[in-house]
């Protein structure tokens, strides 16, 4: 999943390339109006994260464009512009959500899960469901067939990296930075005891966890 974010704060747009790299996603970024509008334009993005208020071409504007142009693009505006009238104006000018800074990134996070219910993943809200399994965002909780199965913080963050990219191989390397950061690391082996005592607890109430391994690639959850 391919997300653009057109921001002209420059530490605003570092933490969330970071923080969103760290949960699966590719990123590209532009703190130009100008410069995003043609990446977004030319680009292949599922999600748009957009500021109102950039230097050369503000952020209404790169909307009305998009929305003439036909792009099939997810669009947050992400604003400081905190007044009614300002939200009613994005939304009509053809945004798909309103954030105001500041924000919380676990709900920008949540957020963008909910804009992609267009998307592979079958997602309600907070939730993503495959087969028998509900991985709940908010509540940080794992249920097979309707049973907690209690995962530690480090094993319901692999399981939440490897369900948001369903259908995709996502690297050790690449769950060591969901876990620790993009600056710390977690080892291979680690990753795969969190891994090994998840699997226990869901076989533990009769379920098999759908994570597989593509051995020398990484892990990945089968698309429905």
């Amino acid at each position: 999943m391919k997300i653009l974010i057109i921001e002209d704060s420059t530490s605003l747009r570092r933490s969330l390339k970071i923080g969103l790299s760290n949960l699966g996603f590719t990123v590209d970024d532009t703190g130009d109006g100008s410069e995003g509008l043609s990446m977004a334009l030319a680009g292949d993005y599922s999600l748009l994260i957009l500021d109102l208020m950039l230097p050369s071409v503000d952020g209404t504007a790169i909307l009305k464009a998009i929305r003439k142009a036909n792009k099939d693009l997810r669009v947050l505006i992400l604003s400081a512009r905190d007044l009614t009238e300002d939200k009613i104006s994005g939304l009509l000018n053809g945004a798909d959500d309103y954030l105001t800074k500041p924000f919380s990134f676990d709900e920008l996070h949540v957020r963008l899960l909910c804009l992609m219910r267009r998307g592979s993943l079958n997602i309600n809200d907070s939730k993503i469901n495959i087969g028998l399994f509900s991985l709940d965002i908010h509540l940080k909780q794992l249920l097979c067939n309707g049973i907690d199965a209690h995962l530690t913080p480090n094993e319901y963050k692999l399981v939440e990296c490897l369900f948001t990219n369903q259908g995709k191989v996502v690297t050790p390397e690449k769950l060591s930075e969901y876990l620790a950061g993009q600056y710390n690391a977690v080892a291979k082996n680690s990753i795969e005891a969190h891994l090994s005592t998840t699997r226990k607890k869901v076989r533990d109430i009769g379920h098999d966890l759908p994570i597989k391994t593509k051995r020398g690639f990484g892990y990945f959850v089968e698309s429905n």
